[in-house]
């Protein structure tokens, strides 16, 4: 098992796990707001053809939790809209 942090909570992922699967496994259901609702986003497909669950992984934004492999010591946050700011 491997651990990494998502806003400042440790979460715990099999290796090879993706970063989606971890934060389901761990009770979050969303992650990420959208553009202009803010409405919340997690997985919908989960095989990387949409783009719902977009988190930021070690402050690089628009990574998909469904496809990214979480790794030892990752740091996760939740996305705002694009993840470029305002």
């Amino acid at each position: 098992m491997t651990t990494f942090s998502f806003d400042g909570k440790e979460i715990v992922a099999a290796p090879g796990q993706s970063i989606g699967a971890a934060l389901i496994a761990a009770g979050y259901r969303s992650w990420r707001t959208t553009r202009h609702a803010g409405a919340p986003r997690g997985v919908f497909c989960g095989i990387g053809i949409c783009f719902d669950c977009l988190v930021v992984v070690n402050g690089r934004p628009n990574q998909r939790a469904c496809l990214t492999e979480a790794d030892a010591g990752d740091e996760v946050t939740p996305q705002e809209g694009t993840g470029h700011g305002r």
